[in-house]
């Protein structure tokens, strides 16, 4: 098999990880945890989400969260060398990852979305497919002038737990367009774990005929159902070579209920049971990767300190083995 002798990973815990924690997480950890990172060798960091804070209360120390990075003497060394990207679905986000980028302080990188199902476009945004095109086409170049790089998310490429079944060959068609509007990367989202490894081999194979720049396409998997590394596997064997994770597997849709109190998030969840909603482990991932002599550029020990602490900081047990069994030791895998 045939695999890349490199890939980037890129970190998205204190975003996307924490979105669908029950309970604030305080700044201070939210900080902590974006250090180490940097400092355990991720240059690709999701920090947090410029939307509106009444309906997504873990980030509402937003602005707070960047000042308090750009300002930080850990990483004052390598700070340059790190992409810091916010979530921005609508035009307010944007126009404040904007306002903040003018200050000094803000996001290096913004991410907008769209689903190739209808229903789940409507829900996540608020707008319908036509209309949220219009938007970005409209604040794509003003968010470049502004010195940002933008991600066009794609999303429900493998079954939307909507509507059901999606055709792939959309979300390559999407692919294209975001491309053409003047997005800098694309995410390729299988956001709820729909996804089995022979359909993600399938689609990223179609995927690099149809647009052969693996740097320009980032992985971004759950593993609802125990597939996450499997699928992990199979779009390595397409390919790719950038990837998304969150400590010990947490995320997934925004949480409606937080500190005891009900909000809006983004609705209902769609699980009876959230806590099966989660991506591919940080921490499991690297060590496999590692294992299997790709080169992450990361400090695999570092990492799995992290993950021993951000179960500390959730108040859980979390989804990674590898912070349990660690490494596989050199006298039993024969490597060096």
């Amino acid at each position: 098999m045939n695999y890349p002798k490199k890939v980037v990973i890129g970190d998205i815990t204190v975003r996307d990880g924490f979105q669908h924690e029950e309970k604030f997480i305080p700044t201070a950890a939210k900080l902590w945890l974006t250090e180490e990172l940097v400092l355990a060798g991720f240059r690709h960091i999701e920090v947090t989400n410029f939307g509106n804070p009444s309906g997504m209360p873990q980030f509402r120390d937003a602005d707070d969260i960047f000042r308090k990075i750009r300002s930080s003497k850990r990483i004052a060394d390598r700070i340059d060398q790190v992409k810091f990207t916010a979530v921005t679905i609508r035009e307010k986000a944007i126009e404040r990852a904007i306002q903040t980028r003018k200050e000094g302080y803000g996001p290096d990188r913004i991410l907008l979305m769209v689903s190739t199902s209808e229903s789940h476009q409507y829900k996540n945004s608020g707008l319908n497919l036509k209309d949220y095109w219009a938007m970005a086409e409209k604040y794509i170049p003003m968010a470049r002038e502004a010195g940002m790089k933008v991600n066009g998310t794609v999303s429900t490429i493998w079954g939307c737990p909507i509507e059901g079944p999606t055709d792939m060959g959309k979300a390559i068609d999407f692919t294209k367009r975001w491309l053409d509007i003047g997005a800098t990367d694309v995410e390729h989202a299988d956001h709820d774990g729909s996804a089995s490894p022979d359909r993600i081999y399938a689609y990223f194979s179609r995927l690099m005929d149809a647009i052969p720049h693996p740097e320009k396409h980032i992985v971004h998997l759950h593993t609802t159902r125990g597939w996450g590394l499997a699928n992990v596997l199979a779009a390595l064997q397409a390919g790719m070579t950038n990837y998304e994770s969150t400590m010990g597997g947490i995320g997934g849709q925004p949480a409606n209920f937080v500190d005891g109190v009900p909000v809006s998030g983004t609705g209902e969840y769609y699980y009876k049971d959230p806590s099966i909603v989660g991506l591919v482990s940080t921490e499991d991932m690297v060590v496999m990767m590692d294992e299997m002599g790709i080169d992450t550029g990361l400090d695999v020990d570092r990492v799995l300190k992290i993950g021993q602490m951000v179960e500390r900081i959730t108040g859980r047990r979390l989804r990674s083995e590898s912070i349990r069994t660690g490494r596989i030791p050199k006298a039993l895998s024969g490597r060096s």
